[in-house]
């Protein structure tokens, strides 16, 4: 792959250009990383350098890593993706689906049609929502007091479904539920499960819920894009002592350590000798899990958070994969997984013409259009050389 030279001059165009602060990007192949690269700064104050092992918030990358944790106790038998998950999560079952408000301005409440099942959560078809996409339960919080996502608490999640189990698709937190699921099943913290299932397995030592020391020298600056599309530094601290690993978003990566996930995806399960899903396993994974419900456009609630996300029509979600039936004008082939971070991260994962690339940088609003495009050129970039 000589051609992924070119892709340097692409990141360092970007940066002077100030699209971005500072980006990183992998490329991965089963036999290992064919290339990795950076450019401009981590930190535009102390113009510390972006590097391919600066540690980033992938936010919602989390998503395929619970999957995966997930998708290993349901070949132990411990976890299974169609029986009710309610047997296992007894406050999941007191979910109800909203409909409104009555003329006392007390929500109305029924049940669900069908209980809601780990197939639900993986593929966001359970009912449950995101705030910043969904004003509906935005407003719902802020009458209910509903703690906000990010506070890390439990009852974050206490929010009723809007719509019946199955039968339509939002994003929304049902992996955080999934992630309580494997917390429950195997008797670990969720980080503790992850470090000794996938990330010890995988060499993956830059990944966690929690950094040290040495890795917050590492840490990048979040940013916000201005509206006159400047950038300026964001605090976004995550919550001290929470009360549950955030299996939906929380961890934070490098574009390094991210690059071995989407290899052992690649390879069918296995990584180095280390063999951490089977290879039906992620065939599975990797297929149209939802049936006939549709990906939707999801709309810009908190525009300081997001913009809105515009969906090819026809993608489907795999078990916590965005898939594209068809091919993109990237390259991408017909079939392959990919999903993003709310900080404007991204990766891909292509079984057909294997390969996978992920890129990072740290701003805000998701969707970012300047980030978006030096992803989309990265991914083009990628599929020439090849």
């Amino acid at each position: 792959m000589s051609g992924l030279a070119k892709i340097s001059d692409l990141l360092t165009r970007a940066t002077d250009a100030g699209d971005v602060p500072g980006v990183a990007v992998a490329v991965a192949t089963p036999d290992g990383v064919a290339f990795e690269g950076a450019a401009g700064k981590r930190d535009l104050e102390s113009s510390s350098a972006m590097t391919p092992d600066t540690l980033v918030r992938i936010a919602s990358m989390t998503k395929a890593v619970t999957g995966a944790c997930a998708m290993q106790l349901v070949e132990q038998g411990k976890l299974a993706l169609d029986a009710p998950v309610a047997k296992l999560l007894p406050e999941l079952g007191k979910a109800q689906v909203f409909e409104g408000y009555d003329a006392d301005g007390k929500p109305k409440l029924r049940a669900p049609k069908r209980p809601i099942t780990l197939r639900h959560l993986l593929t966001h078809t359970s009912g449950h929502t995101y705030d910043i996409w969904n004003a509906t339960i935005a407003d719902y919080r802020t009458k209910a007091g509903t703690p906000a996502l990010n506070s890390g608490q439990l009852a974050s999640l206490d929010i009723p479904l809007l719509f019946d189990p199955g039968e339509d698709w939002e994003y929304s937190i049902s992996i955080d539920w999934a992630g309580l699921a494997v917390e429950q099943v195997s008797g670990l913290k969720l980080a503790d499960y992850m470090q000794k299932n996938l990330f010890d397995p995988l060499g993956m030592g830059d990944t966690g819920f929690r950094i040290n020391d040495s890795q917050r020298a590492r840490l990048a600056q979040l940013y916000g894009r201005t509206k006159d599309g400047g950038l300026t530094p964001v605090t976004r601290e995550p919550p001290k002592d929470p009360e549950f690993d955030g299996g939906g978003g929380g961890l934070l990566s490098t574009v390094r350590d991210y690059a071995k996930f989407t290899r052992m995806i690649l390879n069918r399960g296995t990584l180095n000798g280390a063999r951490v899903l089977k290879a039906d396993t992620v065939a599975l994974m990797s297929q149209n899990a939802m049936g006939d419900v549709n990906v939707r456009r999801l709309p810009a609630v908190a525009p300081s958070l997001t913009n809105p996300v515009e969906f090819i029509d026809g993608m489907k979600w795999g078990l916590t994969f965005l898939i594209n039936p068809q091919p993109l004008a990237t390259g991408r082939s017909a079939g392959s997984m990919a999903w993003a971070g709310l900080m404007n991260s991204y990766y891909w994962i292509d079984p057909v013409k294997n390969v996978a690339g992920v890129y990072a940088t740290q701003i805000l609003p998701f969707c970012d259009v300047k980030s978006l495009k030096l992803f989309q050129d990265f991914e083009t970039a990628v599929y020439e050389a090849i």
